[in-house]
């Protein structure tokens, strides 16, 4: 017992002292720095921005750390209010920068700039009379913003339309709420469908309300929710979420932070909406935190079937301190583990390479653990689907006519020429309408990344050096060459099938907004299809949790 207390107490000392000894190296250190920056303000030969030198030096530490702890300074935290609760007053619509100027890129249905008429692709050139051309997107976005209720005068181009192409717009601000349940309803005849995109202080309101309109519908049979790109938010609404599928009482998360004493158990309260219809969650690479939260709970607990493609693997926890001055400090807290206790975290940023980079977790140092009924599941690299659906990769093509607004561009020359189209889940893009969109590409504009050609280049320039270069190989470099080179319309034909979805997608959002958007992708979806022929085979849906049919 003696010697117990001996270790014990010679423990707590070491402790102290190493605490001790750090807090005077952080005193030290701060010291040093309030006294550099005081020797650079006094004799740097130029005026020192001290707002602007003190941020940069706040953002290279944290960007040290990890890219989830960040500062968050009083002029900024609108836009973080925003992110959590999808909230802002303003006229509301997204808008986007492009070369010097500023342009709306999407109106939210319902919102004082769509009632105006507003439509993407308008640029702005003034508010309140001011210019506002060469503005950066967050000025504008500024000048847009104010209290709900209050008068802004937004003066646009509009293109495609011919010589009236300057509209003034006298728009009242109100308070937005951008819904995290973009669009729901049933599908594929059978499945009851709920895209959610974000995890705001609303979403399992919106998640609730929606699911218990499917569940009162008689022809749904499954229920499919859909976090495809949704990156994350409040912890709090994804366990409330859990808890409309999961039986009270049900743990579905815990966080460990700082010390053994800091861990936090969450488990599901309150009534659940459905604990047995069948489930499926679809998922991809930017499908993150709360919502691999949710998919990896679900999945853990044998509750869902989860379809697609790898997630993110954000396992950390953040939360907001307060700093002087209304500042805010966003930090890592805790790392959140699933039901069969691992880990999703991808990047492990407290070890860094030499360089300074950080790498994922190898899946050949990744963990085994189980599920409730004895699945196999693993930790390290997000959320692996138990189906995973192969989606052929986006080539150079597709992403150059996307970065480049080329779909985009079309859209709102083909809004302004059509009044009508077809519904959102109905609209395709016909054989005529893709023949005009070839025609709208001007290949002298059109940038190719060249690639191939690049790389011919260089192993020209190698065979020369090596000394290989001579009429039969100079012959063969020639026919590449030629086989090689871009071609635009046969690449634009080559490439239809991938281009189409996007294309289509602009072309519908015109029209139908974001909810439109949705729907038309929704048409030909092969993870949907995936869902939906799983939850409709009882079977195959029950082996696939590894239980029996009868849900035991």
């Amino acid at each position: 017992m003696k010697k117990s207390l001996v270790i014990f107490a010679a423990a707590m000392v070491a402790a102290t002292v190493t605490l001790s000894a750090r807090k005077t190296e952080v005193s030290r250190n701060l010291s040093v720095f309030n006294q550099l920056y005081k020797e650079l303000n006094t004799f740097y030969v130029d005026s020192v921005d001290a707002e602007k030198s003190i941020a940069t030096a706040i953002n290279a530490m944290l960007d040290d750390i990890d890219p989830y702890t960040e500062f968050i300074p009083e002029k900024a935290q609108e836009d973080f209010v925003r992110q959590t609760t999808g909230e802002y007053a303003g006229i509301g619509s997204y808008i986007m920068q492009r070369g010097g100027d500023v342009y709306i890129s999407g109106p939210h249905e319902g919102s004082p700039s769509q009632l105006a008429g507003m439509r993407p692709g308008d640029r702005i050139v003034a508010i309140d009379g001011d210019t506002v051309l060469g503005m950066s997107s967050a000025e504008v976005s500024k000048r847009l913003k104010g209290q709900p209720g209050t008068q802004v005068k937004v003066m646009v181009w509009r293109p495609y339309v011919g010589e009236d192409s300057v509209l003034t717009f006298d728009i009242t601000r109100r308070k937005i709420h951008e819904p995290a349940v973009t669009w729901w309803g049933v599908v594929r005849d059978r499945i009851g469908y709920i895209y959610l995109s974000s995890y705001t202080d609303k979403s399992a309101r919106e998640v609730k309300d929606a699911l218990t309109a499917l569940k009162a519908d008689k022809r749904v049979g499954g229920i499919v929710l859909d976090l495809r790109g949704n990156g994350g938010g409040l912890v709090e609404e994804a366990v409330k979420i859990l808890g409309y599928f999961l039986p009270s009482g049900t743990e579905v998360l815990r966080t460990r932070g700082k010390g053994t004493m800091n861990e936090k158990i969450y488990k599901t309260s309150g009534t659940p909406i459905d604990t047995k219809m069948p489930l499926a969650v679809l998922i991809d690479g930017a499908t993150a935190s709360a919502s691999e939260i949710t998919a990896g709970a679900l999945q853990d607990l044998d509750r869902a079937v989860v379809i697609g493609n790898r997630s993110f693997g954000k396992g950390l926890v953040q939360t907001t301190r307060e700093l002087p001055y209304n500042n805010l400090l966003k930090v890592t807290v805790a790392k959140y583990y699933l039901p069969s206790g691992r880990l999703i975290q991808a990047i492990d940023y407290s070890h860094r390479n030499p360089d300074g980079s950080v790498a994922r977790i190898p899946d050949s140092l990744a963990n085994v653990f189980k599920t409730k009924s004895g699945r196999e599941v693993r930790d390290g690299g997000g959320i692996t689907p138990d189906v995973t659906i192969d989606h052929p990769e986006i080539n150079r093509m597709v992403f150059n006519i996307v970065r480049d607004n080329w779909a985009s561009d079309f859209a709102n020359r083909y809004r302004a020429e059509h009044d009508t189209i077809a519904p959102a889940g109905e609209f395709v893009v016909t054989d005529s309408i893709y023949a005009d969109f070839k025609r709208s590409i001007d290949p002298s504009r059109f940038e190719y990344d060249k690639l191939c050609e690049v790389i011919l280049d260089r192993l020209r320039e190698a065979a020369s050096t090596e000394g290989y270069m001579n009429d039969s190989t100079k012959a063969v470099f020639d026919t590449l060459g030629t086989l090689l080179k871009h071609d635009l319309q046969r690449d634009l034909d080559t490439h239809r099938k991938q281009i189409e979805p996007y294309l289509s997608g602009e072309i519908v959002e015109r029209y139908y907004y974001q909810r439109g958007r949705v729907l038309n992708q929704l048409r030909e979806d092969p993870d949907l299809d995936k869902a939906a022929e799983l939850l409709l085979d009882k079977a195959a849906y029950a082996a696939l949790l590894g239980r029996k049919e009868d849900g035991k």
